[in-house]
């Protein structure tokens, strides 16, 4: 049920396509990121919901890669809503604290 809320939503996002069209292809997929990718770069740099939507965004490419496009389609429109929704925000005077990792040892 999730699986078709989410696919319709994507429908809706690639231009009103019925979900039973939707056909998880790596065009579809790579549209379905764009998308999103467009939607989260019109939050400012450091908005939470933007972060997450990017890092939606990241998994999706990665599913892509592994020739799981349905996945990706999945991760495009979770990403979408997130920046819709603007789910996650920092409250007045909060920063978002991301250490970098340590560099590889030799």
């Amino acid at each position: 049920m999730q699986r078709m809320i989410i696919l319709s939503g994507l429908a809706l996002l690639l231009g009103g396509v019925s979900s039973e069209a939707v056909e998880p292809t790596a065009e579809s997929c790579q549209a379905a990121v764009d998308a999103a990718r467009a939607q989260a770069e019109s939050l400012p740099q450091g908005d939470l919901s933007r972060r997450a939507a990017e890092s939606y965004l990241v998994q999706a490419k990665v599913e892509a890669g592994n020739g799981e496009f349905d996945d990706c389609l999945d991760l495009a429109a979770h990403a979408s809503i997130e920046v819709r929704e603007h789910r996650h925000i920092l409250q007045p005077g909060e920063t978002l604290d991301v250490p970098t990792p340590p560099a590889p040892s030799h």
